[in-house]
C-alpha cells in the first residue's frame, strides 16, 4: 500500500512539463511557434544528431595496434595497397612536387619598377648632374653614354632593355638567385642591342638592380597535386602481394598496418553498430539542441524561430565541416565565425553556449586536431562573443576582423615556440608551422569579413536586430525621423521624453537600451498620416475631435495612427522588432475618453469597440515603452511643488491599471522588475523638474551707469 500511495503521489509527468514551461520563475512563458517551425527544428535538430553518431553504426572491430581474435588465411591471390607505405611516399614526394607558375601581378610590377628606373636614369641624363644619385652605380664610360643619347636612340634602347625583361620573366624569377647571375643573364640576352658596351652594362645593371631577390612565381596546388600523383603512378603505388593460402595473421598477433590493409580489402575486418555508444552520442547531440534552444530562449524572451533557425543550421555546418575535413580544418575557422554572427544577432550568452556545445560535439578525435589549437580557438571565439554583443558599429567590427586573426596567430605562434609545456602535452600536439598558422590566420580574417558583408542578408533573411543596425535606425537624420520631427514636433518632442524614461527603465533591470531606444523612437510614427488629431500637436487649441463630435470616428482614428504606422514600417522596412513597437505599446488599451464620451448616448456600450485592436506586449522592452508611455503625460502634468511620494504614487497607478487590465502578463515583466522600473521612472521625473535660478534682470542703462 505504501508504494502505492507514493506513486500515486507523484507527480505527472505530463502536468510537471506544462507547469514547469509556463512557470513564471523566472517570467518567461513557454514560446507558442507554429507546427511548421517545430517541425524545422526538430528536422535540424535530428540532422545534427545523425552527423555526430553515424559513424558508431559502423564501427571496425579491430584496427591496427589490436591483438588478432582469429586466425586469417588470404582466400585468393590479391596485391593490396600499402597505405602506411602510400602516405609515407606522399610525404617524401611534397617538397619535391610543388609546382610554380608565372604571376601575371608580381610580373607586371617588376615591369613597373624597371621602368622608373629607368625614368630616374632619364632624368639624370636630362638635368646633366654629375653629382646627382642614380638608379644603379654608373661609370664614367656609361655617365657619357647616358647624357649623349638622342630622343630616338634612348627609346629604342628602353624598348630593347623591356624586350629582354620580357623574355627572363617569361622564364621566371626565383629570389635566391645570385645578382651578378642576373646581370650577366641579363647582359648576354642584350647583345643584340645597337650601341657600345656602355649601353649594353647600363641595361645588365638596370635589370639585375630590379630583379634581385624578386620572384614572379607562386605556387599552383592543383598543378602540384596533379604532379604528385603523376609521380607517385610513375614510381609505382606500393602493394602488398598476397598469394592464395598466405598466413595473414594468426590469433593473438599483433595487427600491423600492412597486415590491416590484407584483412581490410578480403573483408575480414567486421564493422558493426556500438548501439548503445551510439545512442548515447545521438542523444547528446540532441539533448545540446534542446539545452541551446532553452539558452536562447532564456537570453532573447522574445526569440523568434527563425533565430533558432540560423543556430541551428550554423551548427548543422561545423558538425558537417568537422566530419568532412577532420584535422584538416582549423578549430578557428569553425568557431570563430559563427560566435561573431550569433553575438552580433541573438546574443552573447547564445553566442557562448554555441561555441562551448560545438566545441564540445566534436565527431573527430580531438588529439587529431590538437587540444592546445582547439582550446585556442574557443578562448578566441568567447572573446568574439563578449565584445560581438557589444559592438555599436560596422567599423568596430572591421577592426575585430582584421586585430583578432592575428592575435590568435599570435597566441598560437608563442605556445609553438616556447617549451614551457611537454612534448606530449595538450599543447605539444600543436602541429602547425609558421606558414600554415599564417594561412590559418589570413582565412580566418576572410572569413570574418565574408561575415560582415553577408550580416545584412542575414539580418533579413533571418529578422535578425544587431546593435549597428539598431544605432543606424536611432539616427535622426533618418528619413522617417526626420519627417516626424518636421510634420508633428509634438508627437517628436512626446517621442523624446517617452524615450528617456523608457531607456532608464529598461537600464535599471538589464533590459535591451538599444532596442527600446530605436523602437521608441518610431512608435507613434502612424501619426504623421493626421498630426493634428493628436493633442501634441495642437497648437492653436482648436480639437478637430470636438467638431467631429462622434466618439466611434474618434476612436477609429486613433486606432489608425497604429494601422498607418505598421504600413510606414513595412514600406520603410523596418526590422520586425522594431515594428513590433508600434501596435504593442498601445496593447488592448481602453480609449477611456472616447468610452466615456459614448455610453453618455448608450450606457449598455460594450468597451472592446473602444480598445486597439493590439496585441499586448509580447517583451520586455514593448511593456516597458507602454509603461512610459502611459507615465510620460502625468508626470508633465505634475505641480511643480509635487513631492517624490506623490511622483511615485502617481506611476504605481498607471503600472497598477496597466497590470489589471491583463496588458503585462505575456510581457515577462515580474513584480520586482516593475517596482525596480517605477523607481526608475521617478528619477528621470526629478531630471524632468530640475529648475534653473532665475537671473536679475538688468536694464540696459544700469549696466553701464557705473
Amino acid at each position: 500500500m505504501g508504494l502505492l500511495n507514493s506513486l500515486a503521489n507523484f507527480p505527472n509527468l505530463k502536468k510537471f512539463w506544462r507547469n514547469w514551461s509556463n512557470s513564471q520563475s523566472p517570467k518567461r512563458s513557454f514560446i507558442q511557434w507554429s507546427i511548421g517551425a517545430k517541425a524545422i527544428l526538430l528536422i535540424f535538430s535530428l540532422l545534427i544528431a545523425i552527423v555526430s553518431s553515424y559513424k558508431l553504426l559502423a564501427v571496425p572491430e579491430l584496427k591496427p595496434g589490436d591483438l588478432a581474435t582469429f586466425d586469417a588465411i588470404a582466400p585468393r591471390d590479391a596485391k593490396v595497397v600499402d597505405s602506411a607505405e602510400l602516405q609515407q611516399k606522399r610525404s617524401d614526394l611534397i617538397p619535391r612536387t610543388s609546382v610554380q607558375v608565372l604571376d601575371q601581378v608580381a610580373t607586371e610590377q617588376l615591369k613597373k619598377e624597371l621602368k622608373k628606373q629607368i625614368n630616374e636614369l632619364e632624368l639624370l641624363a636630362t638635368r646633366n648632374k654629375s653629382d646627382r644619385i642614380g638608379p644603379v652605380n654608373l661609370t664614367t664610360q656609361e655617365r657619357t653614354w647616358n647624357s649623349s643619347q638622342t630622343s630616338e636612340e634612348r627609346k629604342e634602347w628602353v624598348k630593347g632593355i623591356m624586350d629582354v625583361s620580357d623574355k627572363m620573366l617569361s622564364q621566371g624569377l626565383i629570389k635566391n638567385l645570385a645578382k651578378d647571375q642576373l646581370k650577366d643573364s641579363a647582359y648576354l640576352h642584350l647583345l643584340s642591342l645597337k650601341g657600345n658596351k656602355s649601353a649594353k652594362t647600363l641595361g645588365s645593371k638596370l635589370i639585375a638592380n630590379t630583379f634581385y631577390g624578386k620572384s614572379n612565381l607562386r605556387h599552383d596546388p592543383g598543378k602540384s597535386q596533379q604532379l604528385l600523383e603523376e609521380l607517385i603512378t610513375k614510381q609505382g603505388i606500393p602493394k602488398i602481394e598476397v598469394k592464395q593460402g598466405d598466413l595473414i595473421t594468426r590469433k593473438g598477433e599483433v595487427i600491423t598496418d600492412k597486415r590491416y590493409d590484407v584483412l581490410d580489402y578480403f573483408g575480414l575486418i567486421k564493422r558493426s553498430p556500438r548501439p548503445l555508444a551510439w545512442f548515447w552520442s545521438f542523444g547528446e547531440a540532441l539533448a545540446s539542441c534542446f539545452i541551446l534552444l532553452m539558452i536562447m530562449r532564456k537570453d532573447k524572451p522574445s526569440l523568434k524561430s527563425k533565430h533558432a533557425v540560423l543556430a541551428f543550421v550554423l551548427f548543422l555546418i561545423a558538425q558537417i565541416a568537422k566530419d568532412w575535413f577532420g584535422a584538416a580544418i582549423s578549430p578557428l575557422q569553425i568557431l570563430v565565425p559563427p560566435t561573431f554572427l550569433l553575438s552580433q544577432g541573438i546574443g552573447t550568452s547564445t553566442a557562448l553556449a554555441w561555441m562551448s556545445i560545438v566545441s564540445l560535439l566534436w565527431p573527430v578525435p580531438v588529439s587529431g586536431i590538437g587540444e592546445g589549437r582547439l582550446i585556442i580557438a574557443a578562448l578566441t571565439a568567447a572573446l568574439v562573443a563578449f565584445q560581438g554583443g557589444h559592438m555599436r558599429n560596422r567599423a568596430q567590427l572591421l577592426q575585430i576582423a582584421v586585430l583578432l586573426p592575428f592575435s590568435a596567430l599570435f597566441l598560437e605562434w608563442i605556445l609553438l615556440k616556447t617549451e614551457i609545456f611537454p612534448s606530449n602535452s595538450a599543447w605539444g600536439r600543436l602541429a602547425p608551422n609558421s606558414e600554415a598558422l599564417i594561412t590559418e590566420a589570413l582565412v580566418l580574417g576572410t572569413m570574418l569579413m565574408i561575415a560582415i558583408l553577408v550580416l545584412p542578408i542575414i539580418e533579413n533573411a533571418f529578422g535578425l536586430l544587431t546593435k549597428a543596425r539598431l544605432m543606424e535606425l536611432a539616427d535622426y537624420e533618418r528619413p522617417l525621423l526626420r519627417r516626424l520631427s518636421r510634420e508633428a514636433p509634438g508627437t517628436f518632442e512626446h517621442t523624446l521624453m517617452i524615450c528617456s524614461l523608457a531607456e532608464e527603465g529598461a537600464r535599471s533591470i538589464g533590459a535591451d537600451i538599444d532596442l527600446i531606444r530605436t523602437g521608441g523612437l518610431y512608435h507613434d510614427i502612424g501619426k504623421l498620416h493626421a498630426p493634428n488629431w493628436f493633442i501634441e500637436n495642437q497648437d492653436d487649441g482648436i480639437n478637430p475631435h470636438d467638431e467631429l463630435n462622434d466618439p466611434f470616428s474618434s476612436a477609429n482614428i486613433l486606432q489608425a495612427h497604429v494601422d498607418e504606422g505598421l504600413k510606414l514600417a513595412k514600406r520603410h522596412r523596418l526590422p520586425s522588432p522594431i515594428a513590433d513597437f508600434i501596435p504593442e505599446h498601445q496593447g488592448t488599451l481602453k480609449m477611456g475618453y472616447f468610452l466615456h464620451k459614448a455610453r453618455e448616448k448608450n450606457p449598455n456600450l460594450p468597451e472592446e469597440l473602444f480598445r486597439y485592436k493590439g496585441p499586448i506586449p509580447k517583451s520586455k522592452e514593448t511593456a516597458i515603452l507602454m509603461l512610459a508611455d502611459g507615465c510620460e503625460a502625468s508626470l508633465r502634468a505634475l505641480d511643480i511643488e509635487t513631492n517624490e511620494s506623490e511622483a511615485t504614487e502617481t506611476i504605481r497607478k498607471i503600472f497598477e491599471s496597466r497590470k489589471n487590465d491583463g496588458q503585462l502578463v505575456e510581457s515577462n515583466l515580474s513584480i520586482a522588475e516593475i517596482e525596480i522600473i517605477s523607481r526608475a521612472f521617478v528619477n528621470v521625473w526629478k531630471r524632468m523638474r530640475h529648475r534653473r535660478i532665475k537671473y536679475p534682470s538688468f536694464s540696459r542703462k544700469s549696466l553701464f551707469s557705473n
